[in-house]
Order: C-alpha cells, then sequence, then structure tokens
C-alpha cells in the first residue's frame, strides 16, 4: 500500500453564511421555475408539431349553461307536477271528455280508459292554468246566449202610415173572412151526393183537357204569364225584357210594353183591371232581374210609374186583393209591401236567411206566404205583423206559393220535385205530392172553389191534380223546354202555360 493510499480522506469544508438566506432562496426558485417553463413550453411546442396536441381557435362549449338549462326544465316540470297534483278533475267521464272538449283535445285516444282520460285533462290543465277550463265554458255560454238571442222575435216601432195599413187591412179581410165562412157553411148543407156528382163531372172535364192554341211569344224565353180578371187578356213576361198583352181566346198580340232592360220575373194583372178601374190607371205590375219595378197602365207601352228601392233582383210581384197594396220579393233576404195610395213602402219585411222568390196573399187579403232559397215558407199576418205560421219539411228551395180559395189550404212547390200542401188551422203539411221529375216552378189552385191544383215544373210538363185527395188527373205534355210559368183563368175555363221554349199554350177542356 503507497503512503498516498494509507493517507486520510479530505476533509470537506463547511460553508459558513452570514445573514438571511431568503435572497439566496428566491433566486434558486426563479431560476428552477424559468428552466422548467422553458423545458414545458418547447415540450408543447414539440407536441403540436408532431400532432398529438390539438388546440382549438377559441371554440368554447359552456357546460354552465347547459346545465342550467336541464335544471330549469327539470324544476319547471317538478313545478308542474306540484300545480297537477292541487288541481281537482271530475271523476264522471262524461265531464271530463266536456272538459277536453272544451280545451280543444281529443276526447279520447285509442286504449285510452277514463282513469287515463283523468289524467290526461289533469296533466293538460297543469299547463294552460286550471281557469282555462272555465273561461271556455264561459265563452260557450256567452256564445250560446248570443246565439239564442239571435233567434229571438224582435219588434221595432213602424211609421204612423203602416199602423193604418194595417188597421185598413183588418176592417177590410174581417167581412171578407165572414163572407167566405158563410159561403163554406152553404156548400156543406148541399147534399152528398149533390157534391160527389159535381166532382166526377169536374174530374171528367179536366181529363179532356186538350191544347187549345199554342202561340211563339217572344225570342226569348217566356217566364211568366197572367190572366187579366176578366179573362179576355193573357199578359206574359219574357227574358228578353219585353212584357206583351194578348188578347184572348185568339191569341193575338194587343199591345208590348217596353221598359225593362233584362230577364222579366213575373207580370201581373191588378185584381180590378179591366172590371171596375179605368183604363188610364194602373193596371198591371212587373219586376226584372236587376231591381226594377214598374207599373203599367191599359193604354200605353211605357210604364207610367217606377217603384225603387231594391238593390238585388225582384223575383216576382203580387197584388193584394184589395189592389190597394203591392208585395215584392226581393234576393237581399225580404220582402216589402208599398202601399198605392200614399205611394211609399210601408213595410220592409226580414226573416227568410237566403233570398225570397215567391209571394202570395190571401184570399181575405189578411196574411201573405212567402218563400225563398232557404227552402222555408212563412205565413204573416199582415194586421199584427207576426209570422204565425212556420213552414219547415221541403228539402230544397220554394219557388212557388199560392193559397186556395177555401182559406185554410196552400200549396208550395220545391226544387225537391215536391209539391207540398199544408193545413194552415193545425199548422201542419196535409200531403206531399210527389209531382213531377224535376223542380216546381209554378203552383196554382182553381180560383173559384179550389177544386183542382195545376202544378208546372222544368220536366216540360204540366198536371192536374184532385183537391181534396191529390189525384193526378190530367198531364199538359207539349212544351219542348221547361214550363216556368202557369195560370188558370179567373172563370176557371181555361189553362196557361209558358216554357223556356219561347212559347205560351192555352188549354181547354173539349
Amino acid at each position: 500500500m503507497s503512503d498516498e493510499e494509507d493517507a486520510a480522506p479530505a476533509v470537506k469544508k463547511s460553508r459558513v453564511f452570514y445573514g438571511s438566506l431568503e435572497e439566496k432562496e428566491r433566486e434558486r426558485l426563479s431560476s428552477e421555475l424559468a428552466s422548467g417553463m422553458a423545458t414545458g413550453s418547447d415540450a408543447v411546442k414539440v407536441g403540436i408539431e408532431a400532432g398529438n396536441i390539438n388546440i382549438s381557435s377559441g371554440e368554447t362549449l359552456e357546460m354552465e349553461e347547459r346545465v342550467s338549462e336541464r335544471q330549469q326544465e327539470a324544476l319547471a316540470e317538478f313545478e308542474r307536477r306540484r300545480r297537477a297534483r292541487q288541481i281537482t278533475v271530475s271523476t264522471d267521464d262524461a265531464e271530463v271528455k266536456a272538459g277536453l272538449r272544451a280545451l280543444g283535445e281529443p276526447i279520447t285516444l285509442f286504449g285510452e280508459g277514463p282513469a287515463d282520460r283523468r289524467e290526461r285533462l289533469r296533466s293538460v290543465l297543469s299547463v294552460v292554468g286550471p281557469d282555462a277550463l272555465k273561461k271556455s265554458r264561459k265563452d260557450e255560454e256567452r256564445a250560446k246566449r248570443s246565439q239564442d238571442e239571435c233567434q229571438q222575435t224582435w219588434y221595432h216601432e213602424g211609421s204612423a202610415s203602416l199602423k193604418d195599413a194595417r188597421l185598413w187591412l183588418a176592417k177590410y179581410s174581417l167581412p171578407r173572412a165572414m163572407r167566405r165562412l158563410e159561403a163554406a157553411r152553404a156548400q156543406k148543407d148541399v147534399p152528398e151526393a149533390t157534391r160527389a156528382i159535381r166532382q166526377q163531372e169536374l174530374h171528367k172535364s179536366l181529363r179532356n183537357l186538350n191544347n187549345f192554341c199554342s202561340q211563339i211569344g217572344d225570342d226569348r224565353p217566356i217566364s211568366f204569364c197572367h190572366f187579366s180578371p176578366d179573362s179576355k187578356m193573357l199578359a206574359t213576361a219574357s227574358w228578353s225584357g219585353l212584357c206583351k198583352l194578348w188578347s184572348i181566346p185568339d191569341c193575338s198580340l194587343i199591345r208590348t210594353l217596353r221598359g225593362h232592360n233584362t230577364n222579366v220575373g213575373a207580370v201581373v194583372f191588378r185584381p180590378q183591371a179591366g172590371l171596375s178601374i179605368d183604363q188610364s190607371d194602373v193596371s198591371l205590375a212587373s219586376c226584372a232581374a236587376d231591381g226594377s219595378v214598374k207599373l203599367w197602365n191599359l193604354e200605353s207601352d211605357e210604364p207610367v210609374a217606377d217603384i225603387e228601392g231594391h238593390s238585388e233582383r225582384v223575383s216576382r210581384v203580387n197584388w193584394h186583393p184589395s189592389g190597394r197594396f203591392l208585395g215584392t220579393t226581393c234576393y237581399d233576404n225580404s220582402w216589402r209591401l208599398w202601399d198605392l195610395e200614399v205611394q211609399e213602402e210601408i213595410l220592409h219585411q226580414e226573416g227568410h236567411s237566403k233570398g225570397v222568390h215567391d209571394l202570395n196573399f190571401h184570399p181575405d187579403g189578411s196574411l201573405a206566404a212567402t218563400g225563398g232559397l232557404d227552402a222555408f215558407g212563412r205565413v204573416w199576418d199582415l194586421r199584427t205583423g207576426r209570422c204565425v205560421v212556420f213552414l219547415e219539411g221541403h228539402l230544397k228551395e220554394i219557388y212557388s206559393l199560392h193559397f186556395s180559395p177555401n182559406g185554410y189550404h196552400l200549396a208550395t212547390g220545391s226544387g225537391d220535385n215536391t209539391c207540398k200542401v199544408w193545413e194552415l188551422r193545425n199548422r201542419k203539411c196535409l200531403y206531399t205530392i210527389p209531382a213531377h221529375q224535376n223542380l216546381l216552378s209554378a203552383v196554382r189552385f182553381q180560383p173559384i172553389d179550389g177544386h183542382f191544383l195545376l202544378t208546372g215544373a222544368y220536366d216540360n210538363t204540366a198536371k192536374v191534380w184532385s183537391h181534396p185527395g191529390w189525384m193526378p188527373l190530367k198531364t199538359l205534355a207539349g212544351h219542348e223546354g221547361k214550363v216556368m210559368g202557369i195560370d188558370v183563368s179567373p172563370d176557371g175555363k181555361l189553362i196557361a202555360t209558358s216554357s223556356y221554349d219561347r212559347t205560351f199554350k192555352l188549354w181547354l177542356s173539349e
């Protein structure tokens, strides 16, 4: 062993520091931190370049908001369930269904039982609020109340001229009603055998009706025909706007009345025309599709007066039996009554839900019957203004009405191809005649005693029916177009029909 190896190891000398070590320690820590950051940043750069670290360009996912939305939904659902537990729902299944219907929900779902339906109503009410059902029920009650108010009959104060006219009509109609009843009692005293023989003779003559005369009346369809009170003239109305007067029975043209510019719906003689009133007085009235109504005398081709006030089509005009009043029906859902003495409109009567097509006055002058496109008929008491009979039964529009001379039967012709006869004494339909194969355009009772009923229709025929009994007696066939107008002469001998084929025909019993 050498001397060096045997020498003692060197002793490490300890350092002695004087003062505080804080500064030295701070320097040491700062140097270590700096070297560590440099090393970390270099490592991140190397990771990014190698593609192992992906750093977005500022897109962040806000976890706090998503969590808060879910929390709010959960809280709202808890709140809804709490409200649902507090809502009381009826255990009556009918009431539950009514509540669902009021809220606009289906009253039942496939496979749903009463308990499930009740829970569904409770769930709906927890969303819309328990007051929604009460509110919907209040709205239903309010709507029902307003509907009931709309259906109530209401009155408004009329003019003094209307009151005077009603009083005049009462004084006019009551004596005529008494005379009609006296004639009915006298007829009742006639032996049954005598009445049966007369009826058989009448039916025999009606079965022998034949075409007596046929005349081309115009270049356009003839929409209406009407006999004069003395049965010596026939007035026809055409779609050309012309009205013509023809002599009876030779069917020669007397006069052409020019004044309308469009389809004429009706032309009617005044009840006393040619009998008790002068020829220069108003003797006829006509109406057209443009709402015009004109009055004519028997001396001039020009109208003597115009009645203004209709804004829509006027389909029919008719004279009151007294000759003082004129009724017009309009497609503005109303009919009107005009007083020619005071020369004004005294009544503008509403009551139909659609256009009013036809109007007819009772033989006594006390009632007026109207019918129109709403398929309902109404009978009005002219002395009080009330609707006394409501005629419900037709399936389509009512195009014609006519009172029987006996005073208690009313015939209506409709677009449902039937003619109904109404009993006014018990306000019911007496009989329904399946009259034609197309719509009925006109119905007429025999004007003397009403022993037969005449109907005209768009199946190109007119038919005669017994009254009473309603047996078909004769079919008047001969027109090539639909029958648009019919009439029976006041003496009961002649029947006139006017047609779409531009002709009118006279029928007479041989």
